[in-house]
């Protein structure tokens, strides 16, 4: 029996596939495992020259390790990426020699995408849990992520949205900037909708006119969207694009980015709760306000600088008028409707540089720094008036509340945090007249 004779039915029994390439780089022969491995059969490649499938970003380190094995220099070793027929990119290990009698370059092709994938896997695990454990805010995250997935999805443009957790909204990290966030609107039909409204991963089509959102109807696979969910709850979408004519995306690239998504929802829900715990311990639960012992230290920290660059600050102290006469009749759920209410006109009313502060029940505080002289002050003071005695809508009523404003200036009315707290409090008090404390808020309409 003539062994050579099986030859070619071994090799085509092969997992590897068999390529034989001549001294011009046209493939004379290859394995029929190179339909499984590229999606083309032998047929449609035999003819063709082999670095016409690479992938364009290997060209160069490819010709050169093809010309050393033609030198006589075996590789064993060798890997670089091929484009698979439906679009995908598939990473190939190489053993190749080079036989001159032959003129031919035998070489063995071995798929490793799906190892590839795992050690991508491996290290997004731990990139994300370096990232978690760096970044001290979820928009610092969101910046360690998009490096993250810059390396995994080199050639893709990529998109994070965030659902807000109160409102609903979806937002997205302005990447221009190193704080900022821009809202991401959701608009029916398209794979970005799909993919937050049904919860689930979705291979698309690239919209030409709108970076991001995808088009969900078609069978395209150069749009993948994946949500972030922590049981059932959603809390955004990590999406990647490309556009690139022959790149495009397989299941194994929804497993890997969907992979990530659920590692970085995980750290999003624990950051969020570290959040809230730290924004409570320095704010009031029920306002959202700066709470004392914030107000306090922001104080103590605005009297330092203005010692040290004799600037002035001044220190209000309000509370309201009859506000006890709105809890005894009304309940204690609209007085806090008047307090939140407050504190919204309080913000309104002042600098991103002044702090607003509930000391506790119906008293606030602001500090004002950087101010010029007692006028810059009184102008304050009166803007404040002015907003909080504009009407509130209390259950489809108009009332009007008012309030008792004392002020202390640094360095006149004192020089520590404690001077400049009792007089501010002694003037609001001197302020008053005897028939306003407890008394009830007049009515918009006269009753």
């Amino acid at each position: 029996m003539d062994a050579s004779a099986f030859y070619p039915k071994l090799v085509n029994l092969l997992l590897d596939t068999v390529f034989a390439v001549d001294e011009h780089g046209e493939i004379v022969f290859v394995s029929e495992a190179c339909e499984q491995l590229l999606g083309y059969t032998p047929e449609e490649m035999i003819g063709t020259r082999v670095l016409s499938y690479l992938h364009p970003d290997d060209f160069e380190r490819t010709r050169a390790a093809a010309e050393r094995v033609m030198s006589g220099q075996p590789h064993i070793d060798f890997e670089n990426r091929y484009l698979h027929k439906a679009g995908h990119v598939v990473h190939i290990l190489w053993s190749a020699r080079w036989y001159e009698e032959d003129r031919l370059r035998i070489a063995v092709a071995r798929d490793v995408t799906a190892l590839r994938r795992s050690n991508k896997t491996r290290d997004a695990l731990y990139r994300i849990s370096e990232a978690a454990h760096e970044a001290p805010t979820i928009r610092a995250l969101c910046d360690g992520v998009r490096g993250l997935i810059g390396e995994l999805f080199p050639e893709s443009a990529f998109f994070l949205i965030l659902q807000d957790p109160d409102t609903g909204a979806l937002r997205s990290p302005d990447w221009h900037t190193a704080a900022d966030w821009t809202d991401q609107a959701l608009t029916p039909g398209t794979g970005l909708a799909d993919v937050t409204l049904a919860k689930r991963s979705l291979l698309a089509t690239v919209d030409p006119a709108t970076p991001g959102v995808g088009i969900a109807d078609t069978d395209g696979a150069n749009w993948l969207g994946v949500p972030m969910t922590v049981g059932e709850r959603l809390l955004g979408a990590l999406v990647i694009e490309t556009r690139e004519p022959r790149s495009g995306y397989d299941r194994g690239d929804q497993d890997l980015l969907q992979f990530v998504a659920t590692q970085v929802a995980t750290v999003v829900d624990r950051k969020r709760a570290e959040e809230r715990l730290r924004f409570l311990a320095h704010h009031d639960g029920l306002t959202g306000l700066t709470n004392r012992a914030l107000f306090y230290d922001r104080l103590e920290t605005a009297l330092r600088s203005a010692n040290r660059h004799e600037n002035r600050i001044a220190l209000l102290f309000l509370d309201l008028d009859g506000f006890k006469g709105i809890n005894d009749t009304r309940g204690h759920e609209a007085g806090d409707r008047i307090l939140v209410e407050v504190a919204r006109r309080l913000e309104d009313g002042t600098r991103d540089t002044d702090t607003v502060a509930r000391m506790g029940g119906d008293e606030f505080t602001v500090l004002l720094t950087n101010i010029g002289d007692r006028n810059d002050v009184e102008t304050a003071v009166s803007k404040l008036r002015e907003l909080l005695t504009l009407p509130v809508d209390l259950g489809g009523e108009s009332i009007r509340i008012a309030c008792s404003i004392g002020v202390a200036m640094y360095p006149e009315d004192g020089t520590t945090a404690g001077e400049l707290l009792g007089r501010a409090d002694t003037n609001m008090y001197a302020g008053k007249r005897p028939d306003r404390k407890g008394q009830a808020p007049a009515h918009a309409n006269g009753r």
